[in-house]
């Protein structure tokens, strides 16, 4: 059977067969499907699977595992961190503001923009044509005293990684509670939210699929101090802030691609980054624009454009070609607009419209990246032919 060359490893990740085997007994064994909240023998071995998984997620991203509460992803931790942080903040004699940055995924974007219609009051710190916050613009926001705020650790389009340190630092002063979307971030960079913690950070997202987990399984790694409400009410689980019955599958699948992700990130993000600079230098050679190329980026992620080629035509035609690239973010790929990221880096829209996203991974080579190119070439050419006659 065909399968293309899979080039969009920020999107999702295949599952590692080492993680499918720890998920098998809760799957179809005769003893691993009990209720983890059940006190009999299945209960308590599904507790016990859950409380070992907890502690390798922690482990990998330097959290003490009553810090993790499991979620079905990225986007319900960020949402649960945000609303029931709102929820649990008590309105005094101004207005409740919150701030996040404008290069924000749509998890912590749309939950912001309800709060707003709720009455707070959003600010978006913008970014320079890098991608990055700037300290100044930073500390004006602050000025507004928000009672939350956001910045991604990561970007997911753009592979920018911000200085959360400084600016959780410049943040902590305000007694703001501070959170960061770090789903793109294990695997690909050092993550650790004890210091992260240290400097200002309260809470932060991750999720398993991005690191060759089991999809539907994630977790919101907070500050005990920090009291939030929950998002679903019942039973009480996950210390009474994310009621349900377990995953237990997939929170098993999580911990051990925790656990395997720590053991191997350092060497997988090298090989990335020798990929990225062959890649870079070819696309280079055929004009391309690679959007913030002299900012610090996630080793695997190359966001650019072909001048004068639309991006949705350049990854159909990639993808009949035997390559699976993305447009943006796979979280929004349906919406026409051009890259609310990319506008924010004060890109312009004729030049956002043909952005193409490549983000590598372990089973991408070197032979893969140079045939690539050459494809890329001829796509190219054709299409600007076509629209040279049509013209």
């Amino acid at each position: 059977m065909f399968a293309p060359v899979y080039f969009d490893y920020n999107a999702t990740t295949p599952l590692d067969t080492r993680v499918l085997q720890a998920m098998l007994p809760y799957l179809d064994d005769q003893t691993g499907y009990g209720n983890a909240s059940s006190r009999h023998e299945y209960g308590r071995k599904a507790r016990q699977a859950i409380d070992e998984a907890r502690q390798q997620v922690a482990a990998a991203v330097g959290a003490d595992p009553t810090e993790v509460v499991f979620t079905s992803g990225g986007s319900e931790a960020s949402n649960l961190f945000l609303k029931g942080a709102a929820a649990a903040i008590r309105p005094g004699p101004t207005p409740l503001n919150l701030a996040i940055s404008a290069v924000e995924h749509p998890s912590v974007r749309e939950p912001a923009r309800e709060l707003a219609r709720q009455g707070w009051q959003m600010h978006e710190v913008p970014v320079d044509p890098s991608g990055r916050v700037r300290g100044e613009d930073f500390a004006k926001t602050l000025s507004c005293r928000p009672r939350l705020v956001s910045v991604m650790f990561a970007n997911n389009e753009t592979g920018v990684l911000q200085d959360i340190v400084s600016l959780a630092q410049q943040a902590k002063a305000t007694g703001c509670w501070f959170h960061t979307d770090a789903v793109q971030a294990p695997g690909k960079v050092a993550v650790n939210f004890r210091e992260l913690n240290a400097a200002g950070v309260h809470a932060m997202s991750i999720t398993a699929h991005k690191i060759r987990g089991p999809k539907g399984a994630g977790a919101l790694v907070l500050d005990k101090r920090l009291d939030l409400r929950p998002l679903i009410a019942g039973g009480g689980h996950e210390r009474g802030l994310r009621s349900g019955t377990e995953n237990v599958a997939a929170i098993v699948g999580f911990g051990r691609a925790c656990e395997l992700s720590s053991a191997n990130w350092a060497h997988e993000s090298a090989a990335a980054l020798e990929l990225r600079g062959q890649l870079e230098n070819g696309l280079a050679a055929h004009g391309a624009i690679i959007f913030a190329q002299m900012a610090e980026r996630l080793p695997n992620t190359v966001y650019f454009a072909l001048p004068d080629i639309d991006g949705e035509t350049l990854v159909g035609k990639l993808d009949r070609a035997g390559y699976a690239v993305a447009s943006g973010s796979a979280c929004s790929s349906a919406q026409p607009e051009p890259s609310h990221v990319l506008r924010a880096m004060s890109v312009a829209d004729e030049v956002a419209r043909g952005a193409v996203r490549i983000s590598l991974g372990r089973e991408n080579t070197v032979e893969q990246v140079t045939e690539f190119l050459r494809v890329l070439g001829d796509t190219a050419f054709k299409l600007r032919r076509l629209t040279a006659l049509a013209g």
